[in-house]
């Protein structure tokens, strides 16, 4: 007998029937038996697996994290790039409104990718139930990755969508519903699920590793307005689950920080979770590389495109974090995590003292594509590139590419063309703050050497969990419950393994959860999860650059306008967030 499944992928939908475009239909198989039953599951999980990226784009869930918190600040450049409606300049001020652009996209590619797993599990579930172990394994992965996209809807906007069924209507749960909702669901397959390492995929590391995190968070996610109230049962169960991911002996710490966002990072030992952008489930995406970097900057000497946008700048708070912890000793000095110097510049080259790109033509190194990588870490100061001539090709030589101070060509500024691209700490929505080469810039990911345009094609995968994230999750959480000592060996642990080049951090003689938030800081940033820990350590209302607003309410963002307007006609059904 053959059955013919029809996969539907929401292209704009939430969890109800409601706000939707069209339905695009896939047939995947008519035969569910043999081969048929494969492709069906390879069909059903791929999407949503897919989908992920789009969640974590720049303008989606990645931007609206990493703007609205102290680490990072977009202006708009120059009076001409990146206003985009005011949405980044709103989500950093913490000024968003229910129409904000920014929490609109975030809002629909997230529940896009719910609705993807709901279908996928519809499509997995009578596989399974007819025995097929392959489906079994798939339908236990869409149920983690389900209640991970949860556990982002939790986290940002409060709330959770259960739903088992197309022909249901979605139930809105809060606070602790939501977290026993979520909990259930992970539960439900942390037995059962693939137990080996792979990174790209749900595997039951990954669904401890969410377990940990939901309960590290569950003090604010039962109450995200007021102060959280940490419990020990709730700090017992992170250590539990971050020591089952510890002795399973599965990973082990990357001694080159770097390595972590490489173009061969998907063998990297560190890796639990990550986006995988090869082979069948590629969904190309390097934007957490170029984002960030000056527009007049080209990654790749190979490629013409490669270059950056003038993106968000590191806000002058969040590097003074690093000066407070370091002192006198410059950071890229004290702390691998800092910087990576990659480009071999001769020392004679490096004064540049009296040039300018109008009588610099001789000023220049030269090198292979194969050899060339741009710095990594935190980038200050002048920049080192590629240059183009004026029809628009790199400048060669006779070993490759001549590389050059990095001249300003973005921008209708005094200092297009005439001069270099000078990054400094200022940076704000002022005039002098908002021009193009202000901020020091995020260089955490390389620019893939399969990447033509910066853009799409890139081998590196996106890093969503990592093994210095259970260490130090088991430290806070052993902090929390009074074990400081613990906490202080699991935090030396993480700074003392990076420890492939000089300089090695010293190992604290101390920690508390002051130190603790900025190590945090020092391990994770541009990998979006800053604002979630500034929350749960109360640093969200602090000031910082362009930034006063002190209103606890913010915590949270506005459930975007078009969604409430969409469940108008189910009264009370999808109510506003507080304080919008």
């Amino acid at each position: 007998m053959k059955n013919r499944i029809i996969y539907t992928i929401l292209a704009a939908s939430l969890l109800l029937n409601w706000n939707c475009t069209d339905l695009n239909e896939e047939v995947l198989d008519e035969n569910l038996e043999g081969t048929g039953q494969a492709e069906a599951i390879t069909g059903a999980i791929a999407p949503a697996y897919g989908q992920v990226s789009w969640v974590w784009r720049h303008t989606n869930y990645f931007g609206l994290q990493e703007i609205a918190s102290d680490e990072a600040i977009l202006p708009y450049r120059g009076g001409t790039d990146w206003y985009d409606g005011g949405k980044f300049l709103a989500t950093h001020s913490h000024t968003i409104t229910p129409t904000n652009d920014l929490v609109g996209s975030a809002w629909n590619e997230l529940t896009k990718n719910i609705s993807r797993t709901l279908s996928a599990i519809e499509v997995l579930t009578p596989l399974a139930e007819n025995g097929n172990n392959e489906a079994a394994g798939a339908l236990y992965e869409m149920k983690a990755l389900r209640a991970y996209l949860n556990m982002l809807m939790l986290d940002s906007w409060g709330l959770v969508f259960q739903k088992e069924t197309s022909a249901e209507t979605s139930v809105v749960l809060r606070g602790q519903e939501a977290i026993d909702y979520i909990e259930s669901e992970l539960l439900s397959v942390v037995n059962v699920i693939n137990t080996n390492r792979a990174p790209a995929r749900m595997s039951q590391a990954t669904v401890w590793g969410l377990l940990a995190r939901l309960n590290l968070n569950a003090a604010v996610y039962r109450d995200p307005y007021g102060t959280p109230n940490f419990t020990a049962a709730d700090m017992n169960n992170v250590i539990q689950y971050t020591d089952n991911i510890i002795n399973s002996g599965q990973f082990s710490m990357s001694p080159e920080y770097f390595d972590l966002f490489d173009d061969s990072n998907n063998t990297n030992p560190e890796l639990i979770f990550a986006l995988d952008q090869r082979g069948v489930l590629r969904r190309e995406h390097s934007r957490w590389t170029y984002w960030s970097l000056p527009g007049s900057l080209w990654g790749r000497p190979e490629f013409p495109s490669s270059d950056g946008t003038d993106g968000p700048g590191m806000t002058s708070d969040f590097y003074q974090t690093w000066v407070d912890a370091y002192g006198s000793t410059d950071p890229a000095d004290a702390d691998p995590r800092f910087y990576k110097k990659n480009q071999q510049i001769p020392p004679e080259l490096e004064d540049l003292t009296g040039l300018s790109p109008l009588n610099d033509a001789d000023h220049y190194y030269c090198t292979s594509a194969e050899d060339y990588e741009f710095d990594r870490g935190i980038i200050r100061g002048v920049p080192w590139g590629p240059r183009k001539d004026p029809n628009g090709a790199f400048y060669t030589c006779d070993e490759g590419f001549r590389i050059y101070p990095v001249k300003q060509i973005k921008g209708n500024g005094p200092d297009k063309n005439v001069a270099y691209v000078n990054l400094t700490l200022q940076i704000d929505f002022t005039n002098e703050g908002r021009a193009h080469h202000t901020g020091y810039r995020f260089s955490k990911y390389a620019f893939s050497r399969t990447s033509p345009n910066a853009n799409n094609f890139s081998s590196i995968d996106i890093v969503l969990m990592r093994y210095a994230e259970i260490y130090l999750m088991r430290a806070e959480a052993k902090l929390r419950n009074g074990d400081a000592a613990g906490a202080l060996a699991d935090v030396n642990f993480v700074r003392t393994s990076r420890n492939a080049r000089s300089p090695i951090p010293a190992a604290l003689t101390s920690v508390n959860l002051d130190v603790l938030y900025r190590e945090l800081g020092f391990e994770f940033y541009w990998e979006g999860l800053r604002r979630t820990n500034q929350i749960r350590f109360g640093h969200y209302e602090d000031p910082w650059t362009e930034k006063s607003d002190a209103d606890a309410n913010n915590r949270l963002f506005p459930i975007p306008q078009s969604a409430i307007d969409g469940a108008s006609n189910t009264p009370g059904y999808l109510e506003q967030n507080r304080g919008y």
